[in-house]
């Protein structure tokens, strides 16, 4: 098929997998069995799935592998070393709010780029919380672009005026293919922050190769994934596999699929963020993700029919991420999240991807212990800051004892209440 006839065929099935999603909830809602619509919309999914891949392999730059070639020991592109080359920062000068085709053009191309420096993350910020955008980039006198820097303006009486790139997610920051590029967005991101009057710029890199004040408390986890599924259950071990075998023995289910989905993420989602005394985000960030990001799903593991546990996907070139993850503590009992794991990273090899980010922890933590007993290892992250003459690197975090009473406080919220009044907070803290 040509992208066209692609293009319609996705049309139909979204609009066949819409009607789908919806005879699922009026079937929950009865009390009827949903397990024979809940299949006919995954396989609806797949075959999304199936198409969009083959519409981004059109896209795909020349030269590029296709994205079912694995690399063995891939690292995600990221966090390669790469020197920016010399030049001259007179020649270049910097532009705000570039076209969205351009800006994702060189973005794809430059091989640090993640996710986040893509303007479809830009549009899930503006619209999930309204935050203005200052998205800059380094043009030469030909026109041609040497750097982008992609920042957030968040504002708000408790947690303060800053820039960052890009906040709620742990990547972003300045991405440049030259010295040059790289000093000239860094002087206009100077200036911008100084009219603005804000009080820091953060700026979230893989690299420590900036002149900046920076932290490094945290790090990625990162798994490179064997060819099959079946190697991968030899590699984790004894103790990994009876944890999942020992789920699947309380009669555990499982479920991978979007927005039909989506309902049942939340649910989750927003009450263990309760249990952490964590401001829960609205359902719109990930219902905007999902429709902005096309490589994004969902895995959801099931009890007696109720959700118990689920994760989100986010898929970038070679790595598959998870941005977020929850299991009930209810279900804790039941060994949940170890099959929410193997779920989501047989899927990632079944999409043929060779890495699995399961996203940043701090050093020496249980979340980082609970990702190292899948084969995870850690990589650095450098959280850089601009900050004015004087001016302290900022402690927004639940460790800052400011915030230690709210966290508290939030922990005995009802979670109805919890959920109103979360994604007012949460949209402030980046």
């Amino acid at each position: 098929m040509d992208s066209s006839s692609i293009k319609k065929r996705l049309k139909a099935l979204k609009t066949e997998k819409g009607i789908a999603s919806r005879t699922v909830g009026e079937a929950r809602k009865a009390g009827q069995p949903i397990d024979e619509a809940v299949r006919r919309v995954q396989a609806i999914s797949q075959q999304i799935r199936d198409l969009e891949q083959q519409l981004a392999e059109m896209k795909r730059p020349a030269g590029d592998p296709p994205s079912s070639i694995r690399k063995p020991n891939a690292m995600p592109p990221q966090f390669t070393t790469l020197e920016p080359v010399s030049g001259r920062a007179e020649s270049l000068q910097v532009e705000q709010d570039i076209p969205a085709d351009e800006w994702d053009h060189w973005v794809e191309q430059h091989p640090r780029a993640t996710h986040y420096h893509h303007s479809s993350i830009r549009r899930v910020i503006e619209h999930s919380f309204g935050h203005r955008a200052h998205y800059l980039a380094a043009r030469d006198r030909e026109g041609r672009i040497h750097g982008v820097l992609p920042l957030i303006e968040m504002k708000s009486r408790l947690f303060g005026h800053f820039l960052v790139s890009v906040p709620f997610f742990n990547y972003g920051g300045l991405l440049a293919d030259s010295h040059a590029a790289r000093e000239v967005l860094l002087r206009a991101a100077a200036g911008r922050a100084e009219v603005l009057g804000v009080e820091h710029i953060e700026l979230r890199h893989c690299h420590d190769d900036l002149d900046l004040p920076s932290r490094s408390e945290k790090v990625a986890m990162l798994r490179t994934l064997p060819a099959t599924a079946e190697q991968l259950w030899s590699d984790i071990g004894s103790k990994v596999r009876a944890q999942v075998k020992k789920a699947r023995g309380y009669g555990l289910s499982t479920a991978i699929g979007r927005e039909e989905l989506l309902a049942d993420f939340y649910r989750v989602f927003s009450h263990n963020m309760r249990d952490l005394g964590t401001p829960v985000y609205g359902i719109e960030l990930f219902r905007n993700m999902l429709a902005e990001c096309p490589s994004s799903y969902l895995v959801l593991v099931y009890r007696e029919g109720k959700p118990v546990s689920g994760g989100f996907l986010l898929g970038w070139r070679n790595t598959l991420e998870i941005p977020w993850a929850s299991t009930l503590r209810s279900a804790n009992r039941y060994d949940a999240n170890m099959l929410l794991y193997w779920t989501v990273l047989e899927s990632a090899i079944e999409r043929g991807y060779a890495v699995f980010d399961f996203g940043r922890s701090s050093r020496d933590s249980n979340t980082l212990r609970f990702k190292k007993q899948w084969g995870a290892r850690p990589q650095p992250l450098y959280w850089h800051y601009w900050l004015p003459e004087g001016q302290a690197l900022p402690e927004l975090n639940p460790n800052n004892p400011k915030f230690r009473l709210m966290v508290a406080a939030w922990k005995r919220l009802p979670v109805p209440v919890a959920r109103l009044l979360g994604p007012h907070i949460v949209s402030k803290i980046p």
